[in-house]
């Protein structure tokens, strides 16, 4: 039976009708604890229609009679690279310089299996990989070295098998494995087009002899590349790419869901971390991220003097000790109808620069969500600074944004240090 397609753009909304099974799966959709859609009776409409919304949870997967894509607000070249950058594959170089040459924007799925086929192709076009492994077996004629201590503890004095261990110059390694085993998860989806469907099946023939792997989502390992490897680059930084976003969710009835998910907020927040790093020349245990704070700083006490509200900012830099923070700020990623900055997210930014006794605070956006602008809060002292990145320029207007928002943060920094140190 043909899927029902229904197509969504990131915080858009749509009317279908579903049937109740449909209706129940896609509400009992989570990405982490986050619905993937807002589902609700649509008005002046009959029984059975409902009003699917979007938020920021982005990409395509499979269920139940239903095949759902949710198309990001960015280009899918331009989720490639913020997705890829944000995962460290920083030394990517055609997903940096964006030479693909992409004629369609399709679902991501297609989009992802068209790019993973044709980098792969290009790498394989330049020679299929081989490496050196390891191997450790039991063997009725000696290869490479004996394992002397292996033989005694599983042998005795039987003298057949050896216990040896030697280097198998093979195609089945961690690159050529990555590769095949994204392209293996692709191939579960439908696609539509016939480019990608026909590049996903050149990788599984070409890595015929490869072990097939299924890597958790938060487990994928990473290659080190040289300059005889150098030609993998892009086929692996996809392929990484689409392991870590891979979705599954839990067996019903025996029925899995396939799927690439991606939280757009989390990608964004990742993004401009990792490049205010880099801009800076600072590490992660400077420029610190919500999950990576040496201690959890508290907004307030209760009467028993008991500490509240735990806060986890996006961005906090550290001076060494854990009483040594000197900026902190949020990277928001989210549709504002009015282009506006919320209330909300003023009170957020003012709680932090509360909790941390710093001068002021920054609000970082994706450029059309709000525009530059600089707050005093009255009677508080405070200063909220809110900055724009724009994503849909090229990469060079990107980097320009970062060292913009880098500027702020160093006078944000400056500023709390001298509160730091007159405080001393």
């Amino acid at each position: 039976m043909e899927k029902i397609a229904i197509d969504l753009t990131e915080y858009g909304s749509c009317t279908r009708e579903l049937s109740v099974p449909q209706r129940k799966a896609l509400a009992a959709l989570r990405f982490g604890k986050q619905p993937v859609l807002g589902i609700e009776v649509a008005q002046d409409k009959e029984e059975g229609f409902y009003t699917l919304r979007a938020g920021s949870i982005v990409g395509a997967l499979d269920l139940d009679g239903l095949s759902l894509h949710i198309k990001p607000k960015v280009t899918i070249q331009r989720l490639i690279y913020l997705a890829s950058y944000a995962m460290g594959e920083k030394g990517t170089v055609d997903l940096r310089k964006e030479q693909f040459d992409f004629k369609r924007e399709g679902s991501v799925a297609d989009e992802l299996a068209w790019r993973l086929g044709r980098a792969a192709a290009d790498a394989f076009a330049r020679g299929l990989w081989h490496d050196y492994r390891v191997e450790e077996e039991a063997l009725h004629t000696v290869r490479g070295r004996i394992m002397v201590a292996e033989q005694i503890r599983r042998r005795f004095d039987m003298p057949l098998p050896v216990e040896v261990r030697y280097d198998e110059y093979t195609e089945d390694i961690l690159a050529n494995r990555l590769i095949k085993a994204a392209a293996r998860l692709l191939r579960g989806m439908r696609l539509n087009d016939s480019e990608a469907r026909e590049g996903l099946r050149h990788i599984d023939a070409t890595l015929e002899n490869v072990t097939p792997v299924r890597y958790p989502p938060n487990d994928v390992p990473e290659v080190e590349f040289t300059r005889l490897n150098d030609h993998y680059k892009d086929a692996v930084a996809i392929a990484r790419l689409i392991l870590r976003h891979w979705f599954h969710e839990a067996d019903r009835g025996g029925v899995r869901t396939p799927g690439f998910l991606m939280d757009m907020n989390v990608v964004f927040q990742q993004f401009v971390t990792r490049k205010l790093r880099e801009v800076m020349g600072v590490s992660e245990q400077t420029l610190r991220s919500d999950k990576k704070m040496p201690r959890t700083v508290h907004l307030a006490v209760n009467e028993e003097r008991k500490k509240e509200f735990s806060l986890q900012p996006d961005l906090s830099w550290w001076d060494g000790d854990r009483d040594g923070y000197t900026f902190v700020g949020d990277a928001k990623y989210k549709r504002i109808d009015d282009r506006a900055v919320r209330n909300a997210d003023i009170y957020q930014a003012l709680a932090y620069a509360t909790a941390f006794n710093l001068p002021g605070a920054l609000l970082a956006y994706a450029k059309g969500e709000a525009e530059p602008a600089s707050y005093c809060v009255c009677h508080a002292g405070k200063r909220i600074e809110v900055v724009a990145v724009d994503l849909e320029g090229d990469i060079a207007a990107i980097d320009e944004a970062i060292k913009e928002l880098a500027k702020r943060v160093r006078r944000l920094r400056d500023k709390g240090r001298e509160l730091k140190a007159r405080a001393a």
